[in-house]
C-alpha cells in the first residue's frame, strides 16, 4: 500500500512537472489602465529566482498642461502559476514613487491659482492572467491596488484600483 501511495505521488509530481510552463527572462511593452490609473505605463518584466518569478517595473506619466504634471514609477515581485498550456496566472506585490505638480482650482483669484507640487509613495498588490503565444507576444489583464501615503494634500487619493491590459514584446 505504501509503494502504491508513494507512486501515485511521484506520478502526480512527475505530471505538475511537466505541465509547468516557465516564463521568459525578458518582456517589455504597454500595461493600459484605467480609472485612477495613469493610462498607459511603459511596462518591463525581468525573471529572477526560478522558473516562475519575475519583477515587473512600470513607469506611467500624465501630462494635461493646462491642470497637471504628474509621473510615478511601480515595482513589483510577482509569482507566476501555471494553468494551463500558455495560461498563466500571477500576484505580487510591491509598491512605488511619484510625483504631481497640479493646480488647485478652489484657490481661483483673478487669473492666479495656487499650485502644489507633492512626492508620494504607495504599496501595491497585483493578481491577474495572462496568455504566453508560440510567438513572443504576452497578453495579460490583471487589477493592482494601491494604497498611497506621504503626501500632504488631503485631495489625492489613498486608495486606487486599477485594471489593465497588458501587450508585452518577450525576449
Amino acid at each position: 500500500m505504501k509503494k502504491l501511495i508513494l507512486l501515485a505521488i511521484f506520478a502526480l509530481g512527475t505530471t505538475v512537472a511537466t505541465n509547468a510552463q516557465t516564463i521568459s527572462e525578458n518582456a517589455l511593452g504597454l500595461r493600459f489602465g484605467g480609472g485612477n490609473g495613469y493610462g498607459a505605463e511603459v511596462s518591463y518584466q525581468r525573471a529572477v529566482g526560478g522558473d516562475n518569478n519575475r519583477l515587473e517595473f512600470d513607469l506611467g506619466w500624465r501630462n494635461d498642461n493646462s491642470r497637471y504634471n504628474s509621473v510615478k514609477l511601480a515595482g513589483l515581485y510577482q509569482w507566476v502559476w501555471n494553468i494551463d498550456g500558455g495560461f498563466n496566472w500571477y500576484a505580487g506585490a510591491g509598491g512605488g514613487i511619484g510625483n504631481i505638480s497640479a493646480k488647485d482650482d478652489r484657490y481661483y483669484n483673478n487669473k492666479n491659482y495656487k499650485y502644489y507640487d507633492e512626492t508620494f509613495l504607495f504599496l501595491a498588490g497585483n493578481i491577474g492572467i495572462e496568455y504566453n503565444f508560440d510567438i513572443p507576444l504576452l497578453i495579460s489583464l490583471d487589477f493592482r491596488p494601491e494604497i498611497g501615503f506621504i503626501n500632504d494634500n488631503d485631495d489625492l487619493d489613498n486608495f486606487s484600483p486599477d485594471v489593465a491590459l497588458g501587450l508585452r514584446y518577450q525576449f
